[in-house]
């Protein structure tokens, strides 16, 4: 579709295709989105935050473009690490589960990322899963097995591997092969899985059981939206297998092409290593939220283009709430200055942002251009002009798709004001002294800097006005 006022065509990087790709929906206006959520084995993390953030940017930026858009995102609330985290904490599987969504949903709220429009749980829709693996059986492209397990035949369904390009032999090496010898072949996968001593179950066709995690999201999927979707989401690691098997239960059961865009977000490195638990280096959402701000956290992740993996070093959120923070008291500036927005003028930020986000959705680029609006705003409210207050007003607008600037300015600096930020007492020294040089009266400026500089800080004058330090 093309924005009928600014004339910008909306490209999507298709996983399937492998490259950029004009977004038409299916249906007309209507988009039907879906996103991997989170297996709640355990706390919320870095991981997750940023999946969440980046689905729940394209939805807002879809919904900005005039789109008619539904977004649903899952729980996976049962599966193989939460029976083992129920057993080891002696908390029922299912209870566990809640009480893990609930912490989860408060750190995400935390964050300040959007709920999607339909939340679904695998254990609310196992009538929808067993009946989609009926159907698989009635088809022939699954079978069950003597223990009451039920796996896919991946032989029956020949375009298996397009999404992630992989051969049969490499295949094998991204895959659990489980000891089972009632599966066919090495790549079947389980659809069903039958109940072990203790274990949470539901009863079956096939016996007791619980669902297989790949079979939990194509059921959901199509209990949400039916045979297709415009788009589906999640982290690059869900390639293969999770996304690949989704394709060959879906469509080998519909006969359709189940997902028109797939998108794929890069993965958290922390200091050049892939996050994980077993090398001790997993960032929890609480702990970050508990050191930095949301929007300084948003920030760091959406200077990376969506598609790349982020490192995550020592500096990144430091240096993220730092800039943050000087955009913020541009804001607050704007607000106090009394300013008047000038009718008729344009800043040009609208199309910028939308050029950049249309064009697969370039979170980097539009970051980027927030040091160039600040810094002009900063100007001409300094010089009392009223385009600072425009600027400012475009740039909390347009930024909101990225949840970003939606706190009150205020409110912002006094809460996250660092140890290194400049006292207020200073800062009004420091543009006392700004207003005798404007005025010429040098005596008082020199005298004004040399108490600031007795109190331990250093005042730079800069062409578009001035800068405070610690000396």
């Amino acid at each position: 579709m093309t924005d009928v006022y600014k004339g910008i065509t909306m490209k999507i990087y298709n996983s399937l295709t492998r490259k950029k790709e004009e977004f038409i929906p299916l249906c007309g206006n209507k988009v039907n989105m879906y996103a991997c959520g989170i297996t709640v084995s355990g706390e919320a993390h870095i991981g997750h935050a940023y999946q969440a953030l980046i689905y729940d940017v394209v939805r807002n930026f879809l919904v900005k473009k005039g789109y008619d858009v539904t977004y649903a995102r899952n729980y996976t609330d049962v599966d193989d690490k939460i029976i083992a985290k129920s057993k080891e904490t002696g908390i029922p599987a299912l209870e566990y589960a809640k009480q893990m969504i609930d912490n989860i949903d408060f750190q995400m709220r935390r964050f300040g990322v959007g709920d999607p429009d339909t939340w679904m749980k695998a254990t609310e829709n196992i009538g929808q899963i067993i009946d989609f693996i009926s159907a698989l059986i009635d088809s022939g492209h699954a079978y069950p097995t003597k223990d009451g397990s039920v796996y896919f035949s991946v032989e029956s369904f020949p375009s298996y591997g397009g999404l992630s390009n992989r051969k049969p032999e490499d295949m094998l090496d991204g895959v659990r092969i489980s000891n089972d010898e009632q599966k066919r072949a090495p790549l079947d996968f389980a659809l069903w899985k039958a109940a072990k001593e203790g274990e949470v179950f539901w009863d079956s066709p096939w016996g007791k059981g619980r669902p297989g995690w790949h079979i939990e999201c194509s059921a959901m999927n199509r209990a949400a939206f039916g045979d297709q979707i415009d788009i589906h989401g999640g982290g690059r690691d869900l390639i293969f297998p999770h996304h690949e098997n989704e394709i060959a239960q879906t469509e080998a059961l519909t006969g359709k092409p189940f997902v028109k865009y797939w998108m794929h977000n890069g993965l958290i490195k922390v200091n050049g290593q892939k996050m994980s638990k077993s090398l001790g280096n997993s960032l929890l959402l609480k702990d970050l939220l508990d050191k930095f701000s949301p929007d300084a956290i948003k920030f760091a992740m959406l200077e990376t283009s969506y598609r790349n993996d982020i490192n995550i070093t020592d500096t990144i959120f430091p240096d993220a709430e730092k800039h943050v923070a000087d955009f913020y008291k541009v804001i607050s500036e704007a607000k106090k200055s009394g300013l008047t927005p000038l009718d008729g003028y344009d800043s040009g930020i609208d199309k910028d942002f939308d050029d950049a986000l249309s064009d697969d959705f370039n979170t980097a680029l539009a970051i980027a251009n927030l040091y160039g609006y600040f810094k002009k705003a900063d100007a001409f409210i300094k010089n009392g002009d009223g385009r600072g207050v425009n600027i400012v007003n475009d740039v909390i607008k347009n930024y909101a798709v990225l949840e970003l600037f939606t706190m009150d300015a205020d409110d912002y600096l006094k809460t996250y004001k660092k140890e290194d930020s400049v006292p207020e007492d200073i800062m009004d020294l420091a543009n006392k002294m700004q207003q005798a040089r404007l005025v010429k009266n040098y005596a008082l400026a020199d005298e004004l800097r040399k108490t600031i500089t007795e109190s331990g800080y250093k005042v730079m004058i800069k062409k578009d006005g001035f800068t405070v330090e610690k000396a």
